[in-house]
């Protein structure tokens, strides 16, 4: 089962914080966006490994752009 992490806002990706194959916990933060020349972090809900990351820094992306998919 693959749980698709999405942009909560529209926005610039500022930083990648996982690789593929680390593992992240409910709370972990994956991805940080900006927005209006704010700093938003995206945290994934669920427990798993990252299977791929979808998204590249300095990309811009819009809201429920899939970014990260766990498995």
């Amino acid at each position: 089962m693959s749980i698709d992490v999405e942009a909560h806002i529209t926005g610039t990706v500022w930083k990648i914080e996982v690789a593929i194959g680390d593992q992240v916990s409910d709370g972990d933060t994956v991805v940080i966006l900006e927005s209006m020349k704010m700093e938003m972090p995206v945290e994934v809900e669920d427990d798993g490994a990252v299977k791929e990351i979808r998204c590249e820094e300095g990309q811009s992306v819009q809201e429920g752009d899939v970014l990260v998919v766990l498995e």
